[in-house]
C-alpha cells in the first residue's frame, strides 16, 4: 500500500495504531488524563451522540468529558467502564473508517451493571503525530 510520499505502509500496523486509539479513547473516558485524551482526537474533530448537542473540535469534546467528570458520570472515581468490541477497520491511504460496538457499564466495583450499548462509525486521518479521531457518530441501541 502507498502513500502520497511514495513510501510504503503496513495496513496491518495501520489498524493496530487505530485500535489502540479508540482503547485509549475509552480508556482516557474513564480513568485517563483529558488533555491525553484530547490529543487523540483532530483538532477539528466532530462528536455525533443523538440526544445531546454535537460537539465541534478539540477543545468542545474535552470540556465535555470534563463536564461528565464533574457530574460523576464518567471518569476516576466513577466506577465506570466503556467496553469496545466487534472493531472493522477499513484503511484508505491516509483516512479509515472503524466500526465498533460499545457498552457503558456503571457500578463496576460491585455490581457491574449495562446502562447503555450501541455503536460507532468513526472516521480516522493519519497526522504527522499518528492517527488521530476525526469523527464519531454513535448510534445507541
Amino acid at each position: 500500500m502507498g502513500t502520497t510520499d511514495g513510501r510504503t505502509r503496513d495496513g496491518a500496523a495501520d489498524e493496530l495504531e487505530i485500535r489502540n486509539v479508540l482503547a485509549r479513547i475509552a480508556q482516557g473516558s474513564d480513568t485517563g488524563d483529558l488533555a491525553a485524551y484530547g490529543e487523540l482526537f483532530t483538532e477539528d474533530a466532530r462528536w455525533d451522540m443523538p440526544g445531546v448537542p454535537v460537539k465541534n473540535g478539540r477543545e468542545e469534546i474535552v470540556a465535555a468529558g470534563a463536564a461528565r467528570r464533574a457530574e460523576g458520570v464518567t471518569g476516576p472515581g466513577s466506577r465506570t467502564r466503556h467496553l469496545i468490541s466487534t472493531i472493522a477497520v477499513a484503511v484508505d491511504g491516509d483516512r479509515a473508517v472503524a466500526e465498533s460496538y460499545w457498552q457503558f457499564f456503571t457500578d463496576t466495583a460491585t455490581t457491574p451493571t449495562l446502562r447503555s450499548m450501541g455503536a460507532y462509525r468513526d472516521t480516522f486521518l493519519r497526522t504527522e503525530h499518528g492517527w488521530k479521531l476525526a469523527e464519531r457518530l454513535i448510534t445507541p441501541g
